[in-house]
């Protein structure tokens, strides 16, 4: 290796990732997520998702060309059975052990285009950050589509004095640039096994 380049995560991190469950195959949302499975996964990280179709499926199908854990968390809330591609399962009781485990897992998150469960997911990441409940890891949103929120609560956040809390959250154009963000950030710690 040249000194130039940035070490590769340890096998063993894992990268949460929560979007919607709509886009189809051949859509720009479900190639993006694609991509961010696939560049991940070629650099030895596992990918997380709530296990289902569209942004989950299409992030499962990325990763599944590389020898990485696709873990689907799925619940009796929905389906008991994961898109395809994922290669372990863990199943949640309900729909909230299922949003607390999808956060448990993930040395990181990405953030995707989605409705309110994805608006859910990531003030939840966010909250427990800002509350200290779980220690501060990367949030990445891809796109403009929560640039709203982002400037909505970080206008609330500096108005409460905790303008460091906003810098939490980091937006990118692309889902590539996602995970290259991802891959030069992640440390080298071992994340424990699923």
């Amino acid at each position: 290796m040249s000194e130039t380049q940035t070490p590769q995560p340890a096998q063993g991190k894992i990268v949460t990732i929560f979007g919607s469950s709509r886009p189809v195959e051949g859509s720009k949302e479900y190639e993006e997520a694609e991509i961010l499975g696939k560049k991940l996964s070629s650099a030895g990280i596992s990918v997380c998702t709530g296990g289902y179709g569209g942004i989950m499926e299409a992030v499962s199908r990325g990763a599944s060309e590389s020898d990485v854990k696709i873990i689907g968390v799925t619940s009796a809330t929905f389906s008991p059975t994961p898109n395809k591609y994922v290669n372990v399962q863990v199943h949640a009781r309900s729909h909230f052990e299922r949003l607390e485990k999808l956060v448990e897992i993930g040395d990181a998150y990405v953030i995707l285009r989605g409705g309110t469960g994805t608006l859910v997911e990531f003030a939840m990441v966010w909250e427990l950050m800002n509350k200290n409940l779980i220690g501060e890891k990367p949030i990445i949103l891809v796109g403009d589509f929560w640039k709203p929120v982002v400037n909505l609560m970080g206008k609330a956040l500096i108005a409460e004095g905790h303008e460091s809390r906003t810098g939490y959250v980091r937006m990118v154009a692309s889902a590539s640039q996602a995970a290259e963000t991802l891959i030069a950030s992640l440390s080298l710690k071992e994340h424990p096994a699923v």
